[in-house]
């Protein structure tokens, strides 16, 4: 045989084989006309979940749910109030409210947002373990102004305060405070109030029904949240959030593959 016709038939044995191994390691079309695999090699393991296909029928879950509520049903002592950009009380202008008590006498409520530039050393003036605390006190509300609440986030159970939500307690008795102090809490998870909002269940249901509140579910994070003046426009901001509509996807378009 010619060195020539050698050269040739060569050649022609190298593209045999480079179309055999393209053939068996290409995917290959499914039944329906979609890009699959025909399937996994032996003691392989099947990677088909790779190609994944969003149906015409499948819908992108929603991410901005609104959490807020109007419904008068839902308050309750540990929820969160967040005034409406409407609501004109200037005792109440953008605040954000924890109710610490509820029920068929009245409604109990702490403002959050209103930190003032007032010591705890010097309120607590009394209490020699808060003489080197120099952590803010909190305006609580306009009612009874000289009353000191606390608010103190706890793991374990505080004998003598009221639980409010979750590790969240309500501190009212100067014994307890003594004790919580001497404790050395942060003042990340310890917040001291003068004074409280009040309502009849009457007049806060009234309130909500004409649209000067938001109700949000219990939120440790809101209650001692490190930047208390964006608080309000945080949580605003939540209540202006639409829930996308989820539309079907257009029977015309190609479907989506990843």
């Amino acid at each position: 045989m010619s060195l020539r016709k050698l050269c040739f038939f060569t050649l022609l044995a190298i593209m045999v084989a480079f179309a055999t191994v393209r053939t068996l390691s290409d995917p290959a079309l499914a039944p329906d006309g979609s890009l699959g695999y025909a399937g996994p090699a032996a003691n392989q393991p099947d990677r088909s979940h790779r190609v994944r296909t969003f149906e015409q029928n499948e819908v992108t879950p929603a991410l901005f749910l609104p959490v807020q509520s109007k419904n008068t049903k839902d308050l309750g002592a540990g929820k969160l109030l967040v005034a409406s950009r409407e609501l004109g009380d200037p005792n109440f202008v953008e605040t954000v409210v924890l109710l610490v008590h509820y029920d068929a006498e009245g409604v109990v409520g702490l403002i959050l947002n209103r930190r003032s530039h007032v010591p705890l050393s010097r309120v607590l003036e009394g209490l020699k373990a808060a003489k080197d605390r120099s952590d803010p006190v909190y305006l609580g509300g306009p009612v009874e102004k000289p009353t000191v609440f606390a608010l103190l986030q706890s793991p374990a159970k505080l004998e003598g305060a009221e639980h409010i939500f979750g590790a969240v307690y309500l501190i009212s008795r100067k014994n307890v405070f003594e004790q919580a102090i001497s404790a050395r809490p942060d003042p990340g998870v310890f917040h001291v109030y003068l004074g409280y909002a009040g309502w009849s269940n009457e007049q806060l249901r009234r309130e909500v029904e004409l649209g000067a509140w938001f109700i949000f579910p219990a939120d440790t994070g809101a209650v001692f949240n490190s930047d208390p003046d964006s608080l309000w426009s945080q949580m605003i901001q939540k209540t202006e959030l639409k829930l996308a509509e989820s539309q079907p996807a257009d029977a015309n378009q190609p479907t989506l593959t990843r």
